[in-house]
């Protein structure tokens, strides 16, 4: 079973979360716009995001190893990181064209249905990264 650390956040320590993320690439979704190209992709430098009228709603990260997941939920934000150890990665078309890298992460489990033998179940899809050669 893939380990995934967890952490609760709140309004004012998420954005301190995203800026601390060195050598991370990602981007943030904010509540009160749509994604801003230039302001909310970080794709060649670290993250850096500043407060603004709205909150953050979601925010994707990942370097060579890891992910990180951030996810307001009511009055909180919910901090997922883990590892992209044995995932498979696929790459996708995004948002303006940008070419980005997504995972499946999957983990043996019993199955009821296959006589109790342990199979690989899908347990998630996250952010991976850009890929090279980026846009369409």
């Amino acid at each position: 079973m893939s380990k995934e650390k967890t952490e609760i956040l709140t309004k004012d320590s998420v954005l301190n979360h995203i800026n601390s993320l060195n050598g991370f690439r990602g981007y943030v979704q904010f509540s009160h716009r749509e994604i801003d190209i230039n302001k909310d992709l970080f794709i060649n430098s670290d993250p850096k995001v500043t407060k603004e009228d709205g909150f953050i709603y979601e925010a994707h990260f990942a370097n060579d190893s890891e992910y990180v997941t951030i996810k307001q939920l009511n009055d909180k934000w919910i901090a997922n990181r883990g590892s992209l150890e044995n995932s498979e990665i696929q790459e996708y078309y995004g948002i303006g064209g940008i070419k980005v890298k997504m995972a499946q992460i999957w983990e043996e489990d019993e199955d009821e249905l296959c006589k109790n033998m342990i199979v690989k179940k899908l347990k998630k899809v996250v952010f991976a990264g850009f890929a090279q050669g980026g846009q369409k």
